[in-house]
């Protein structure tokens, strides 16, 4: 048992790939107000930010408060409908979670989607029971790249920052966790290593990493 590291994951892209199910969401929501984002918008402008920074690029103006709880509503619930019938985990996740769970490390999920969609996935990827901390867009008042999440998360779980790896696939993550002072493993499942902020370990999916990889990490 080791009771002093800790591992958090973010989750789209990195639990699962709902990346693709994000962008067919907002093509649906910008295209029923006559937008059209290229790809090379949606990568630059999408993956791994909030909703209000989102909308607020591609509508071209400042949404907030109520309109952006609205707007919010209506994307979100458009990518559960999209998305339910095709949660399924990034090959290898539940094995190595589970192996880092019986080998006593701490676990949370820090992501900056709502509640609503995190609990969909983890209704589906049995995971749940093993996460001390669970933390979702509605916990936080400043979002990736702010590290107000991932520290929070450190807090919840009751390990210091410096003994925490992260795993991540967006550049706002990746530099979320790196501003709270963590061990960062870059998943490659939304950008190109090139793309992304230095990390001390980069993969594609969890079928090589073991508790044993962690803690070297960590050492």
């Amino acid at each position: 048992m080791n009771k002093e590291i800790a591992v958090i994951f973010d989750m789209d892209g990195v639990i699962c790939h709902t990346n693709p199910y994000h962008s067919l969401a907002f093509r649906e929501f910008f295209s029923t107000r006559n937008l059209n984002p290229t790809d090379e918008e949606f990568a630059a402008h999408m993956f791994g930010k909030s909703n209000s920074y989102i909308m607020s690029h591609f509508l071209q103006r400042k949404i907030e408060s109520a309109e952006l709880l609205e707007l919010e509503e209506e994307k979100e619930g458009l990518f559960r409908k999209i998305y339910e019938a095709h949660v399924d985990p990034i090959t290898g996740i539940v094995p190595f979670i589970t192996d880092l769970h019986d080998h006593g490390v701490k676990l949370g999920v820090a992501t900056s989607a709502p509640k609503a969609n995190l609990d969909l996935i983890l209704s589906k990827v049995p995971i749940r029971e093993m996460f001390g901390s669970i933390m979702a867009s509605e916990n936080v008042t400043k979002h990736k790249p702010d590290p107000e999440v991932y520290l929070t998360s450190a807090k919840n779980l009751q390990v210091d920052p410096s003994q925490c790896l992260v795993f991540e696939d967006s550049f706002s993550g990746i530099s979320a966790a790196l501003n709270a002072g963590m061990k960062v493993v870059g998943v490659l499942t939304s950008h190109q290593k090139e793309e992304l902020p230095p990390c001390d370990l980069y993969i594609n999916n969890y079928t090589e990493l073991s508790f044993d990889q962690v803690k070297k990490l960590l050492s």
